[in-house]
């Protein structure tokens, strides 16, 4: 049965329409319209953003804006901003915007930018105080690290912040992240850290997270070693949306920031989650990271649907991934900083939208998000991008830049900016040799390959919330005309069931039968190889 979105007018007309222009090559498009950047590209507040270089007409965006109309994106994004219960799965709202918010958010009734206030006062306080060393630890030493213990949302956002804004931050603390439950990740910031200096922030929504738990039972027990277990809760904090689970596990409670059930983890850096950010860059900064994501915010409620850019990133995206077929897309930052956007983003992305039912519970008929991926240029150029001139597929990409660096080699800067501009250009319009010259096979390149170029004046705190919420947002609307709920993430739940089923069987001795005979087998050559080792 097709499903009610592939049944809509706009998205019958699309797929007539990519059909008919399957034919089209971006040298024709450009050669064919002198003023094609003017019509094809945005910009608001320090942000440019190019998709002249993708695959599209004037026809296919006025196709793909009447897709958004017909699936409702605008009203989607009302019900959102208005604390309606969007998150149908788990009854929840979805109001990571009201973190950022200068005006009341209602959610039953109950105006919830209150208590956002107040966490982010406790953590202004907190913040001061450790800069100031009014905050010590148990031997009265000030702080010189910070480690936050999370995973996924947890760790994502304020790892990527706090690497983004480096040239904000204040030289103490240090900061370091641990997410993976390899103990290989802790054990090594463990070792070479001072225990009477080090500050341990615990990120857990639930304060349950497997991941999350075990490090910080690790953490515990080597403060306990080394400073006795009464003087470990003077280095703990913790940002949750249980603080009687931090309290029982020993976190004192005037360090336990709340955020809430209607925070999704991968949207909860503006949250108590960032209070790594605070601690690097000061909570000056952070505010301006808040006020740069409301006014992407604003944009996005405000703005047209072809004067959008949350709405056109998101359109272009579906176009490629639904109706071109593209499998994959690419994000490219053309700066250091950004370097763990890429990783950020799979999250985001991923997360939010790879699913295959709608809202409803109908099996989708047409293709959902793409396989994100991606890297810091220029590193990506002597990598894969072999593949993205003359492989098979033709990979959509991002590519994202500064105009301004914080750092004064401008001749560096301007071999970064130069490699940015002119990758863009190959992969649109390739090189086939001239007419007087035919060039062998392996030294073609057809181009055709569809590119976004996004410039930042500066990669400034107030930049990177809007940057990020720009993102957020280009997710809500794939969501919309997807139909899927991008709030959820039940897709992670049966590997964590198995996992807790499996665990007990690895610590216990005797045969392991239960499982398929690969699952089977696999353990039982782990438990031969531990029982060696001993």
């Amino acid at each position: 049965m097709p499903s009610s979105r592939s049944t809509l007018p706009s998205w019958q007309k699309l797929t007539e329409h990519q059909r008919a222009a399957s034919g089209l090559h971006l040298r024709e498009l450009f050669a064919g319209d002198a003023a094609r950047y003017d019509k094809f590209s945005l910009s608001i507040d320090g942000m440019l953003l190019d998709y002249s270089k993708q695959l599209v007409t004037e026809e296919t965006m006025r196709l793909l804006f009447a897709l958004a109309g017909e699936c409702g994106v605008e009203g989607r994004a009302r019900r959102m901003f208005a604390g309606e219960r969007i998150n149908t799965t788990e009854n929840r709202a979805a109001l990571h915007i009201a973190l950022r918010a200068d005006r009341p958010v209602m959610l039953d009734g109950k105006d919830v930018t209150r208590g956002v206030k107040d966490t982010l006062a406790a953590m202004r306080r907190f913040a001061a105080g450790v800069h100031a060393g009014r905050i010590k630890g148990a031997t009265g030493r000030a702080f010189t690290d910070v480690i936050n213990i999370g995973i996924g949302g947890s760790d994502l956002g304020p790892r990527l912040a706090c690497a983004a804004l480096a040239p904000y931050a204040n030289k103490r603390p240090r900061l370091h992240f641990v997410s993976n439950v390899d103990g290989a990740a802790i054990s090594s910031v463990l070792e070479m850290l001072d225990p009477r200096t080090t500050l341990f922030v615990i990120a857990s929504k639930t304060f349950t997270t497997q991941e999350t738990l075990a490090n910080s039972n690790t953490a515990l027990a080597w403060l306990s070693k080394k400073l006795g277990g009464k003087a470990a809760a003077k280095h703990l904090c913790a940002t949750t949306a249980e603080p009687a689970r931090a309290l029982e596990f020993g976190v004192p409670a005037g360090r336990v920031f709340p955020f809430w059930d209607w925070v999704g983890g991968r949207y909860s850096l503006w949250s108590a989650v960032g209070l790594p950010i605070a601690l690097a860059v000061g909570m000056k900064a952070f505010e301006e990271l808040l006020a740069g994501g409301r006014a992407m915010d604003a944009h996005f409620t405000g703005a047209p649907l072809a004067r959008n850019l949350p709405v056109v990133l998101g359109l272009l995206e579906v176009w490629n991934a639904t109706f071109r077929g593209a499998t994959n897309r690419a994000v490219l930052p053309y700066d250091e900083r950004l370097g763990l956007l890429p990783a950020y983003l799979q999250q985001l992305e991923m997360e939010s939208c790879g699913k295959r039912v709608t809202r409803e519970g109908q099996i989708v008929d047409y293709a959902t998000a793409p396989v994100t991926w991606g890297s810091a240029g220029t590193d990506g150029q002597h990598a894969y991008f072999q593949l993205l001139h003359q492989g098979t597929q033709a990979v959509p990409a991002e590519f994202i830049a500064c105009c301004r660096p914080h750092h004064r080699l401008r001749p560096q800067h301007d071999i970064l900016l130069a490699n940015f501009f002119a990758q863009t250009e190959a992969l649109a319009f390739g090189s086939t040799g001239t007419d007087s010259r035919k060039l062998p096979p392996h030294r073609v390149f057809e181009g055709n390959r569809p590119t976004t170029s996004i410039l930042l004046d500066e990669l400034t705190p107030r930049a990177l919330g809007a940057l990020l919420a720009l993102y957020e947002h280009k997710v809500f609307v794939q969501s919309a005309i997807w139909d899927v709920n991008a709030f959820d993430q039940w897709g992670v739940e049966l590997g964590k069931q198995l996992a807790g089923r499996i665990l007990p069987e690895l610590r216990t001795g005797g045969p392991v039968s239960i499982h398929d005979n690969s699952t089977n087998g696999l353990i039982r050559h782990f438990k031969k190889q531990q029982r060696r080792k001993k």
